[in-house]
């Protein structure tokens, strides 16, 4: 706890503190005598002076009273400040009464010192705080924008703090629901009212600017609030996450506008975090598909549990060095492998398998685009989903692998697209291979994750970029959306959860209009769809309405996690596995149209869009849908 003097303001502040020590003695004999010391106690005061001071500053230097910075004085420097004189204080008084001296120093003077004292020294400190503070910034905190700051919970007083420093904001008023809140000030600002008198309270106070500063709020809440925001036409902006500013990743002064992450996003997922620990700590974890959205997201929070070894498997080069590079730069302890690979190489596959033994799996990789699948890559799409998942989950059941996780989607129920039928039957071909002992199957099933590559969030931004237009299939159209790190701890959950032979169905909440969606990207960019248009281009090959979680002849039941469900879905046995993986394979020359109508025989619910055999384009709308029973 020992201090060096050595900087000069450091021994500024220990004179300081000397002369301190020595006004607070004086002036604690003074008002005990009435300012009329009488003689023999002036010369025992000035007798005493001297030691006392010298016992009281060394005792302050032993505390660390000068390892701190004036200007940043806080209640944990006044908190070392009480300690000290508390402690030089029950010093004195020992020296005093337990040691015989010549002394007679008043028991009141010895009661008045340590608290003059503390003032002196706490009260300086804050003083030349407050001064520097209003030299610094007093000036031009008058010029800086005025704010409204929604919330005053602890991210709100929080970020109070430190816009009190800033040159660009002003914070002048702060609405919040909790009724206890209001009419009190923090840091000088008071709350005024609840967050629905945000209207009158901004036109009162001629506010453009708005900060939503509530992160550990329920989503629904938050909404409502940037809602209430936007209908206003205030520039609206928040602050990170509840999780990011604990994990210390970001601070609450990275404010920023609203993105329409935050209008879809969702409450925090609830994990079993034990369970995980159990499933993953110390283990070996493989990941397929690992360069993609929701592949490296669960590399992300799989490296959370500290397995020993992940393992990284990707066919693109250029998205698994990316991963890389982000996962070398946590300097973790788990050590990490990447492999170039195509789940459908056997002998590849069944080297690292062997040569690794994971004890989990997920199986990301697959084709996952809609149209591109729909016409021209029909068995490519049909090879890599099902071939390539049949091949990777054979060698986990060979290599004694304990769980293996499907990553499905919502467009396997009642497919009207190749893709959709081809991770149905990918779904079947794990179902099939599962038996009572050995690997266990679990397959999850959920819908779109926000800003995953290819998907609409991503477009409709380069799209308002360039100015426009927007371009939808359909007005009517709607699709569910979630976080790519809920969807990632959700299938993670899911794993630890499975049996063997599930389908887990994920809640995705409530569909979304994607009309309704670009209108609010639109005004989020400080836009309106005057400016940037919308224009309705037709439904693409494949592309339904509406997607759909469960097929019309499945149900579901509870699980012990709220957002999750298994569906009762049909399965399929190895007999049967075995013979749509020849069909498949037989598939080679075969005309895309007779690969579609051959197709919904192995997928009753499918209803294939068939192609003109002479131009290759796709039907319209009007035309009829085909399907083989």
């Amino acid at each position: 706890m020992k201090t060096t003097i050595t900087n000069p303001r450091t021994f500024l502040a220990l004179s300081h503190d000397i002369v301190a020590a020595s006004v607070a003695w004086v002036v604690a004999y003074l008002l005990r005598f009435n300012f009329a010391i009488p003689p023999n106690y002036e010369a025992e005061m000035l007798a005493t002076l001297g030691w006392v001071v010298l016992l009281q500053v060394g005792v302050f230097v032993f505390f660390g009273l000068y390892r701190g910075v004036w200007r940043f004085a806080s209640v944990s420097d006044l908190k070392r400040i009480f300690l000290a004189v508390g402690f030089s204080a029950v010093l004195l008084s020992a020296l005093f009464f337990m040691v015989k001296t010549n002394v007679a120093v008043p028991r009141s003077v010895l009661v008045l010192d340590p608290l003059l004292l503390i003032l002196l020294m706490g009260g300086s400190r804050f003083a030349y705080r407050a001064w520097k503070e209003h030299v610094l910034y007093g000036m031009t905190l008058r010029q800086g924008e005025p704010v409204i700051v929604l919330g005053a919970g602890d991210a709100a007083i929080a970020l109070v703090k430190v816009l009190a420093r800033s040159t660009q904001w002003r914070v002048v008023a702060l609405l919040d629901d909790d009724l206890t809140m209001q009419g009190r000030e923090i840091f000088g600002v008071k709350v005024i009212g609840t967050i629905e008198q945000l209207a009158s309270v901004s036109g009162h106070l001629s506010v453009d600017y708005v900060i939503v500063a509530m992160p550990s709020a329920n989503h629904q809440k938050r909404r409502q609030a940037i809602e209430l925001a936007n209908a206003l036409e205030l520039q609206v902006m928040t602050v990170p996450a509840i999780d990011d500013l604990m994990s210390g990743k970001v601070s609450v002064s990275q404010i920023r506008k609203v993105d329409v992450e935050d209008l879809l996003g969702r409450d925090a997922v609830k994990l079993d975090s034990s369970g995980l620990q159990m499933l993953i700590d110390h283990q070996t974890v493989l990941v397929s598909g690992a360069g993609g959205s929701i592949g490296s997201e669960l590399c992300r929070q799989i490296v959370k549990y500290h397995p020993d070894t992940l393992i990284c498997l990707d066919i693109s080069e250029f998205s698994l060095y990316q991963l890389e590079q982000e996962l070398t730069a946590l300097k973790l302890d788990t050590k990490l492998v990447y492999f170039t690979c195509d789940v459908k190489n056997k002998v590849r596959i069944n080297h690292i398998l062997a040569q690794y033994q994971p004890s989990v799996v997920f199986h990301a990789a697959a084709y996952k685009h809609v149209p591109m699948m729909e016409n021209g890559n029909v068995w490519e799409a049909l090879s890599n989903n099902v071939i390539g998942t049949h091949t990777l989950a054979q060698a986990c059941k060979g290599n004694g692998v304990s769980k293996f996780v499907l990553i499905s989607t919502d467009k396997a129920v009642n497919p009207t697209n190749v893709m959709g039928a081809s991770k149905r039957l990918a779904e079947m071909v794990c179902q099939g291979l599962q038996s009572d002992s050995g690997t266990r199957f679990v397959i999850v099933r959920f819908g779109n994750v926000l800003g995953s590559s290819g998907s609409v969030i991503p477009k409709f931004r380069e799209q308002i970029a360039k100015g426009g237009p927007i371009t939808i299939t359909h007005p009517e159209i709607t699709r569910y959306f979630m976080s790519i790190p809920e969807a990632a701890q959700l299938v993670m959950q899911a794993g630890l959860m499975g049996k063997g032979g599930e389908i887990f169905v994920l809640d995705m909440g409530e569909p979304v209009k994607i009309a309704d969606l670009a209108a609010d990207m639109v005004r989020l960019s400080g836009f309106n769809t005057d400016e940037i248009k919308i224009e309705y281009v037709g439904l693409r090959p494949g592309e339904k309405l509406y997607e759909e979680l469960l097929a019309d002849d499945e149900h579901t039941m509870p699980t012990p996690h709220e957002k999750l469900r298994i569906a009762q879905a049909r399965t399929a046995d190895v007999s049967w596995v075995n013979s749509l993986l020849l069909w498949i394979e037989g598939l080679h020359g075969t005309h895309e149209a007779q690969m579609k109508l051959e197709l919904s025989g192995w997928v009753e619910e499918y209803s294939p869009q068939i192609v003109n055999v002479t131009d290759g384009h796709a039907p319209s709308l009007s035309q009829q849908h085909i399907t083989l029973h």
